[in-house]
């Protein structure tokens, strides 16, 4: 039954609005026209944002940085609980979605699917946002170009949601 409605409910939703805009008088077709028309220009406004954002994360990775923090911090995450190996997904979730599911591809192929470790890189990657893409993406798109204090509140965010991660982690695969 899940099946069924997951695969219908998508074209039942565009009948809905199609059906709820023309019920309305609303120009369905022209309307939905603008909107893709304004979403290509948001688009265009954005890239420069997006291809920092990817150029830094490339960066970051290749140069090691990502491996010499490891090191670096290891006896303090020995004191929260947190593997050494966890470090990059943390550090890069919230920088990039896709760099994190590399980094969650790396550590499942290392681990194994039923590792502690593996379990625990899944709970991460679900209890945290990709802070700084989703600011210069929303912020790029409206022209804010100084995000004081959001990207304060979004690391702390970022790290409230690894330390209940680890924690979950903790009660349940250890």
């Amino acid at each position: 039954m899940i099946g069924t409605v997951s695969l219908a409910i998508i074209p039942l939703l565009v009948a809905f609005f199609v059906t709820y805009g023309a019920f309305h008088k609303v120009p369905v077709y022209e309307t939905f026209t603008e909107g893709a028309k304004e979403g290509f220009e948001i688009s265009i406004r954005i890239i420069p944002y997006l291809i920092a954002m990817m150029v830094a994360v490339a960066m970051f990775r290749a140069s090691g940085a990502i491996d010499l923090l490891s090191l670096a911090f290891e006896p303090i995450l020995k004191w929260i609980g947190m593997p050494a190996d966890l470090l990059p997904l943390a550090i890069t979730r919230s920088l990039s979605g896709s760099g994190a599911r590399g980094i969650f591809a790396e550590i499942a192929n290392t681990y194994g699917g039923n590792n502690p470790i593996t379990k625990t890189a899944a709970v991460m990657l679900g209890s945290s946002e990709t802070t700084f893409y989703v600011l210069s993406v929303y912020f790029g798109a409206i022209g804010v170009k100084k995000f004081r204090h959001a990207v304060a509140a979004g690391i702390v965010a970022d790290l409230a949601g690894i330390l209940v991660a680890l924690l979950v982690s903790k009660l349940f695969f250890y």
